[in-house]
């Protein structure tokens, strides 16, 4: 067994990186074939499977070094590791080690890479995020296209930090309008979001909808975020994304299941020139904070950690709170 079947699984949710015909594999092993793994073959499998922290990844080095994996399926490991929790600086620290193998690569000594292009890509992409570190938005456009024409197929991980970029870019030239006004899902007459911002000291858009599987399932843990950044004279005031009839009743409902008077104000996005346009909100739920004076200071995902750096940069009394781990269906 060359490559480990459960590894090839996880690397396939995260890219392209293996060939076609081994990522069309059946997702898990037989029982008696994994029975008959050589002690080799289940230090790779762990090693590039291994996600749970830091300190396990390096336990799992270790066990494999001592099996005589060699240091190039360790830096493939390490690159998956980082790639698949979204540590970008973890994977910019592992430049010198791509920059030193980049030109020496064996086929058969890596475990991942179906040819030497997917490899070279995966260098160009390493490069391309240090350049994005540094503000150099030339060299990331540069090395992020090379590392697209040297293969397609892993597009998956690069694109979204190209629409990161751009979106980024985006929302610097925004000077956000707090006069606007909402009804709130209860057809409340309209408020502006000066109004309901009054003297705090920032807005926290959270955009949901009761159609959207992730709103729903976060919703326990956005309502502990609200009460906390409530608490720290944040505003915060839930959009509902979409307005229909059917979404509206639904939402409705939703609101109801979350008690008397769930934090913050809850208002449906206007129709002729809806906030998510404007914001570019193309996936729910999105959370935007918003300085007092109009700039965008995160748009993203609410698990973000940089949602939490912008938060302690109004108030450095801000911590994240403890979150529902697995919230129970409302």
């Amino acid at each position: 067994m060359h490559h480990a079947t459960a590894a090839l699984l996880l690397i396939a949710t995260i890219s392209a990186m293996v060939d076609a015909a081994e990522k069309s594999k059946p997702s898990a092993a037989p029982a008696a074939a994994m029975a008959k793994a050589t002690p080799r073959e289940a230090a790779l499998e762990h090693l590039l499977s291994e996600r749970e922290s830091p300190a396990a990844l390096q336990h799992a080095i270790e066990q494999a070094r001592k099996r005589g994996l060699s240091e190039q399926v360790i830096l493939e490991a390490r690159f998956l590791f980082h790639v698949d929790r979204h540590e970008d600086d973890a994977i910019i620290a592992l430049l010198p080690e791509f920059t030193k193998r980049r030109d020496s690569l064996q086929l058969e000594d890596s475990e991942i890479f179906a040819t030497k292009e997917d490899w070279l890509a995966v260098n160009e992409f390493v490069v391309a995020l240090a350049a994005l570190k540094k503000g150099d938005t030339d060299a990331f456009k540069q090395h992020i296209t090379e590392a697209f024409w040297l293969s397609p197929r892993q597009g998956a991980v690069f694109a979204p930090y190209i629409d990161r970029l751009r979106l980024e870019a985006a929302m610097r030239s925004i000077k956000f309008d707090f006069t606007a006004r909402f009804v709130t899902i209860h057809s409340d007459p309209p408020d502006s979001l000066k109004n309901i911002v009054g003297g705090r000291k920032a807005l926290l858009l959270h955009f949901w909808s009761p159609w959207s599987n992730e709103s729903v399932a976060a919703m326990p843990d956005f309502i502990i975020t609200a009460k906390a950044l409530t608490a720290h004279d944040i505003a915060v005031v839930s959009i509902l994304a979409d307005g229909s009839a059917n979404v509206l009743t639904e939402a409705r409902a939703s609101l109801k299941a979350l008690g008397a008077k769930p934090p913050g104000a809850w208002l449906l996005d206007e129709n002729a020139h809806p906030l998510k346009r404007e914001l570019r909100v193309q996936t729910l739920p999105t959370m935007v904070l918003i300085a007092t004076d109009g700039r965008i200071l995160f748009n993203g995902h609410p698990a973000a950690a940089e949602l939490w750096i912008a938060l302690r940069n109004i108030n450095p009394a801000i911590r994240r709170p403890a979150l529902v781990a697995n919230p129970a269906p409302q």
